[in-house]
């Protein structure tokens, strides 16, 4: 949030009691989010051994031959959640792309674009930020992309 401020940013935080974390989409049924409107902020490592921020929907998964396209590797493999902390600042659960040990080129997927707002991790569990796609796309040094992989919809919880 101190980084958003900086840069002028416009967002809305939102705390939220995590209790257990389980994933995005327990958080999005707790703060009562569509799916499409809550974001999850993933890691990879390509085989240059550089690391890659992917942003998507958290009901949709990361179709790793095309991120890897739209950041010119080869290919790419999820980093490790025990190594997450370590390359990032924080930790499994509360991973964001703004604000990162390092600046790693960040890609957002381009669903996002069309939208006014998106929730993302504001860096912690238990806390969530609702801003601009273009924002976001600022602060973290972001593109847009087509990065994910067809037909991965989760249903709704019932």
């Amino acid at each position: 949030m101190r980084i958003l401020d900086q840069l002028g940013i416009e967002y809305e935080s939102k705390a939220y009691d995590a209790g257990d974390f389980v994933d995005g989409l327990d958080t999005a049924d707790k703060l009562g989010l569509a799916y499409e409107l809550v974001y999850k902020t993933l890691v990879t490592k390509g085989v240059s051994r550089e690391h890659y921020v992917f942003v998507l929907p958290i009901n949709r998964e990361l179709d790793l031959k095309k991120a890897a396209r739209s950041v010119g590797e080869k290919s790419l493999e999820m980093l490790p959640v025990r190594d997450i902390t370590r390359a990032t600042g924080y930790i499994r659960g509360g991973c964001t792309s703004i604000g990162m040990k390092k600046a790693y080129k960040t890609v957002v997927s381009d669903t996002a674009s069309c939208l006014s707002k998106i929730h993302i991790s504001a860096g912690k569990i238990g806390m969530q930020l609702a801003l601009a796609p273009d924002d976001l796309c600022r602060a973290a040094n972001a593109v847009y992309a087509d990065i994910l992989a067809a037909d991965t919809d989760y249903l709704p919880k019932e």
